[in-house]
């Protein structure tokens, strides 16, 4: 009896073990970069966001490493996942994960840090081709097929400029932005029509409307730092577009509450992390209290998030429900 009509062994779980675990590596990085900002805006000792760090690379090393020992000894489901019209999406979430522990690392060793976010780029930069290759390949994908998922393999790009303007890689920095922006811009247009004209996200899919909200929430962050970090009226719009999307996932969120959990619920972290970040440096450029108050909701918000998602993770595992055929 094989392992698809038999209960999976702990050794065959891996099988299932799939690329979208980098969510939460993601999410811890973005918590991390959120506190590390709120810490630095408050001006109160950077002790929350060394802990945070400490998770997140005890998380990407434990998911990268079984991630890898799953391609090991069982290459023929990781070449299905990357065929798979959704799934595919998330793989660039590894590259992502680099980028971002390479960023938060910054806070401590920046020479390791400039390291790890050179591999993240490289990688990023493979995967995101390869991916944009597939979708214009000999394949034609369904209406179904698209959620907001799919900005990560391309709008995930702005990710690079947060340490890149730092580390003094500027016109490499201005390449993944402008690739990212110009990337946002047509996906956006195309999940937009998906999601009004075609049949309702499935509920494992339906978390993943809140990554709507960090390409604007990171290309504002991105144009900040490109442009000498004064605000001007592209920063603005920017900035208020990722606020319009948060409302309109606000208004959402009580369907989400109806849902079973599932590892798609860790796509409420990082796009979450990546609009405080955003609101903390708005409120730096203008100076408006109001700014500082509303970084803080966010801020609480998205540590209540991490805090259930890590507690729901961890009581899925303890009861066996994750890592199954689907």
């Amino acid at each position: 009896m094989t392992d698809q009509t038999a209960a999976p062994t702990r050794d065959s779980r891996l099988k299932y073990f799939h690329v979208t675990f980098f969510a939460c590596v993601m999410g811890l990085a973005g918590l991390t970069l959120a506190l590390h900002r709120a810490e630095a805006h408050f001006q109160v000792p950077q002790v929350a966001s060394l802990v945070a760090l400490v998770l997140t690379i005890a998380a990407f090393v434990a998911v990268a490493g079984l991630f890898c020992l799953k391609a090991i000894r069982y290459p023929q489901a990781l070449h299905e996942e990357w065929h798979h019209p959704v799934k595919m999406a998330f793989f660039p979430a590894i590259s992502i994960s680099l980028l971002l522990v390479g960023t938060a690392l910054r806070m401590l060793d920046p020479r390791v840090a400039e390291i790890i976010w050179l591999s993240g780029v490289s990688l990023q930069a493979i995967l995101t081709f390869a991916v944009i290759t597939g979708w214009i390949g000999g394949r034609a994908f369904q209406p179904a097929q698209m959620t907001p998922a799919w900005f990560i393999p391309a709008v995930g790009n702005v990710v690079v400029p947060l340490s890149g303007v730092g580390f003094g890689y500027i016109e490499l920095s201005w390449f993944f932005f402008s690739l990212g922006l110009i990337f946002w811009i047509i996906l956006l247009t195309l999940v937009v029509n998906r999601l009004i004209f075609h049949n309702p996200l499935p509920g494992k899919l339906l978390p993943t409307l809140v990554i709507l909200i960090a390409p604007p929430a990171l290309a504002f962050q991105d144009w900040m730092l490109l442009t000498g970090g004064q605000i001007d009226p592209f920063a603005r719009i920017l900035f208020y577009g990722a606020l319009v999307f948060a409302i309109i996932v606000a208004i959402q969120a009580r369907s989400f509450a109806k849902l079973p959990f599932a590892l798609s619920w860790w796509a409420l972290s990082f796009p979450v992390a990546a609009l405080t970040v955003a609101t903390l440096g708005y409120a730096e450029a203008t100076g408006i209290a109001f700014f500082d108050g509303l970084s803080l909701v966010f801020l609480t918000l998205l540590v209540c998030i991490l805090a259930g998602l890590v507690a729901r993770t961890a009581l899925a595992i303890a009861r066996d429900e994750v890592c199954h055929p689907e």
